[in-house]
């Protein structure tokens, strides 16, 4: 187990290419539920090497996206692409370095299984939405903490598997951060491996029919 800004940086190598069956599952459903973004300012809340900064941008948004790995930053500035989306080093436990009310959305992919408050977080997602505006965030389903998965990966250069410190978030638990919030809760799913998963990404198999993902949409009320 190691701390998560050191985790990443490590997994930083093989992110992109270590066949996250997780990864997969929720691109499947993550833009049905954000929805269209173009002309739209959008912040990548743990952006890691850009997936979805990046392709929001090619949509047409105007995408701010941050991390706390330097290391999955690097990757992500070394895309095609990468010219059109501002990057920023920060610990989401921080305050956020944006003015408040400075974006119609925000995105998050499988970030939530490593704050440590839930409702801080939360709340910054808020404070940084304008009126209306909506976050879409994933994160790991805490069903596989039954089964002991966590966020983890095959050290590239040691071959050492390595978990990265994160908790599992029960579905209450998110749900109470939203609500403490003063956010609207307008979607929440939950999704498991499937054979169509597994054959393309064979670790998918043993979790055929366990939940593997949560999806949520959140938006912040019209007047402050």
């Amino acid at each position: 187990m190691v701390p998560v800004r050191e985790g990443y940086d490590r997994w930083s190598e093989v992110y992109d290419t270590d066949g996250n069956p997780l990864v997969a599952l929720e691109e499947r459903y993550f833009d049905g539920v954000l929805g269209p973004v173009a002309g739209l300012e959008v912040l990548d809340l743990g952006c890691g090497t850009g997936r979805h900064a990046l392709r929001l941008a090619g949509l047409g948004a105007r995408v701010a996206a941050f991390d706390l790995s330097e290391g999955m930053l690097a990757k992500a500035r070394a895309k095609p692409g990468a010219q059109r989306v501002r990057w920023v080093h920060h610990d989401a436990h921080e305050a956020l370095p944006f003015a408040p009310a400075s974006f119609d959305r925000v995105v998050s992919g499988l970030v939530l299984e490593h704050v440590r408050d839930l409702g801080e977080f939360f709340a910054q997602v808020r404070g940084v939405l304008r009126p209306g505006g909506a976050a879409v965030l994933s994160t790991l389903h805490p069903a596989l903490a039954l089964r002991g998965i966590s966020a983890r990966f095959d050290d590239p250069e040691s071959g050492e598997k390595v978990h990265v410190e994160s908790r599992p978030q029960p579905l209450s638990e998110l749900v109470m951060g939203v609500l403490g919030a003063q956010l609207a809760l307008e979607h929440l799913s939950e999704h498991a491996s499937d054979a169509e998963l597994a054959a393309r990404f064979p670790r998918a198999e043993k979790y055929l029919g366990w939940p593997m993902l949560v999806l949520m949409r959140v938006r912040a009320p019209l007047t402050s």
